[in-house]
This record gives structure tokens, C-alpha cells and sequence, in this order.
């Protein structure tokens, strides 16, 4: 398993760039600064000519890699599920009890996001924060449809995947694994879009977490006991 972190590389689609950004230096520098220039000044008022300007780089040099900004977009979305997929492969590695497993997984998807040292051209901090204000922009289009048959989402749909083999494990017989699973990854980021912009309506007790109210849930609805 260390031997394979050592070489670790999240393979997003490669529909989703005309030049493999991680391929070059120049590439790696427009996904970093990229995804710090959307965290700072928001996706609507992002542009390519804009993101040249921090890196010192003709506009077009950005074009040579991606078509279009919300591509650009759904990439760097990818590649932040395709990371949450390996961390929670690594953090539930050799965990037998299957609900202990379980509960480790939804840790893992509500926790606060620290930086991986493994990937220095990425703030994972700043991506973190553009997954939950931005990232429902990359699949509320008209073209949704399309792009999934591309496999612009495949990244989500295995982790969704994942998890929802955990909770059958659990319970072999709870009818909606799927619908668990969707819930827990989505609504973590709900949660934390509300506590970050609507306190009010959100559960005042700093103690109870994201991680908490899912856990609660799905040992409420799998019937775990010690939950």
C-alpha cells in the first residue's frame, strides 16, 4: 500500500482536457493557480485570460490544455473526488468490521479537508471550498447528459459506488444503498455550504458535526446498533 502512495496519481478523464495538465510543469501551474483564482474571485467572474495573467502566460497557452472554463471546472472536481476516493480507500485499508468501516468512510467524507503533500501543485484547502459553493455548476447544464455518457463523472459515480458497497455490507438487505450513499457525499456538502452562509438554520452546538448527523442517520436507517 506505501508503494503505492509513493506513486499515487488521480487519472481523471481524458475528455475533459486536450493536453494532460499533469503532464508539464506549465499544466500543474494553471490547475494550482487556477483552482486559488476560482476559491478567490468565484467561478462566474473566472476567466482564462485572467487565470494567464497570474501565471505569467498567454491566454492561448491555457486554450492548449482546456477548451473551455467549465470544463476546466468539472476537472478539478473530478480530481477532488478521485482524491476523497483514495483516502477513504486508504483510511478503511484493513478495517474488517464492516461498520466500523462504514462510519471511517463518512468520517472521511465530512471531515475537515487538511492539505496532501503528496499533490504541492493543489490546495486542497481552496478546492474544498469551491466543491461546496461551486461545484453544482459542473452538472447543472443542459449537456449533463452528455458529458456523463463521456465520462466526465465517472470519478463521483465510483466513489458513490464505494461507499454504497459498504452499506450493503452492513445490511445486505437495506433496499437503498444508492440513495444512502448520494445522500451522505451531497448532503456533507450541504451542511457545510449552510454553515457557511446560512448559521441560522443550522444546528448551533459546535460539537455536532456533519460527520456526527450522517453517522446518526445511517446507523438509525442500516439499524446498527452502538451507532
Amino acid at each position: 500500500m506505501d508503494a503505492l502512495l509513493k506513486n499515487l496519481k488521480i487519472s481523471v478523464s481524458e475528455n475533459l482536457y486536450l493536453k494532460d495538465p499533469e503532464s508539464t510543469a506549465l499544466g500543474k501551474k494553471i490547475i494550482g493557480n487556477g483552482i486559488l483564482l476560482i476559491d478567490e474571485i468565484g467561478f462566474e467572474k473566472f476567466t482564462f485570460k485572467k487565470l494567464g495573467k497570474e501565471i505569467n502566460s498567454n491566454e492561448s497557452s491555457i486554450y492548449r490544455y482546456f477548451e473551455n472554463k467549465h470544463k476546466f471546472l468539472v476537472y478539478i472536481t473530478n480530481w477532488f473526488w478521485g482524491w476523497k476516493e483514495y483516502q477513504l480507500t486508504f483510511s478503511t485499508y484493513g478495517i474488517q468490521d464492516p461498520q466500523q468501516k462504514l462510519m471511517t468512510a463518512i468520517e472521511v467524507m465530512a471531515q475537515p479537508v487538511e492539505e496532501d503533500m503528496r499533490f504541492q501543485h493543489i490546495n486542497e484547502i481552496a478546492l474544498n471550498n469551491i466543491i461546496i459553493n461551486e461545484s453544482s455548476k459542473s452538472y447543472l447544464t443542459k449537456t449533463v447528459d452528455e458529458e456523463n455518457k463521456e465520462g466526465h463523472f465517472m470519478l463521483y459515480k465510483r466513489l458513490v459506488k464505494r461507499l454504497s458497497d459498504m452499506i450493503v455490507e452492513v445490511n445486505a438487505g437495506y433496499e437503498f444503498p444508492f440513495s444512502l450513499a448520494t445522500t451522505i457525499i451531497d448532503g456533507v456538502l450541504h451542511q457545510h455550504f449552510l454553515r457557511q452562509h446560512f448559521s441560522s438554520i443550522t444546528d448551533p452546538i459546535e460539537e455536532v458535526t456533519p460527520s456526527m448527523f450522517y453517522k446518526t442517520m445511517a446507523s438509525g436507517l442500516l439499524k446498527l446498533e452502538n451507532g
